[in-house]
Formats: C-alpha cells, sequence, structure tokens
C-alpha cells in the first residue's frame, strides 16, 4: 500500500487536489460554515459526484473509500476546514 496524500482545504475554494487516477481514502471536517461540500471525479467541478456533504454536516472524520479515474476536485461552498486524504 502506497502511502497516503493530505491537502488541507480551508476557504470556499475549487481544489483540484489530483490529476488522473487516484483512491479517496477519507475527508476530515474539522469546522463547517455555511455552505455544501462537493467532490467530483474529474479535474473540474463537473462531471461525475463521488460524494456531498451538507452545510450542516457534523465535523469528524467520514471514510470514502473509493477510486477516482480521472481527478479529484473538492469544491467547497463556505469558508469549511477540510482535510482530503487521498492516494
Amino acid at each position: 500500500m502506497n502511502p497516503l496524500n493530505s491537502t488541507y482545504i480551508s476557504t470556499a475554494t475549487t481544489t483540484t487536489v489530483k490529476t488522473g487516477r487516484g483512491s479517496l481514502a477519507r475527508i476530515v471536517i474539522s469546522e463547517t460554515a455555511a455552505g455544501t461540500i462537493t467532490i467530483y471525479d474529474n479535474t473540474s467541478a463537473a462531471g461525475t459526484i463521488l460524494a456531498v456533504f451538507k452545510a450542516s454536516v457534523v465535523e469528524g472524520s467520514y471514510e470514502i473509500g473509493c477510486r477516482f479515474q480521472t481527478g479529484l476536485t473538492v469544491v467547497t461552498g463556505g469558508a469549511s476546514k477540510v482535510s482530503v486524504i487521498w492516494e
């Protein structure tokens, strides 16, 4: 097994975490803001949605455990504090 990577996001933004194939292990939400968190299998905020967290999601660690083919992009609708754990 390869070591996992982590990308931290703390603003309302669109973040391309990785281009190409990989694995999304988990999302750690340490603070939520008024806005959804949407995760795409793409290099932009379009295409196949892997997961959506509502604006009022409880802080915690959420196991995802799925593969992505095109890329991994996370859209934070508010200034939530999110760590994306991926391979």
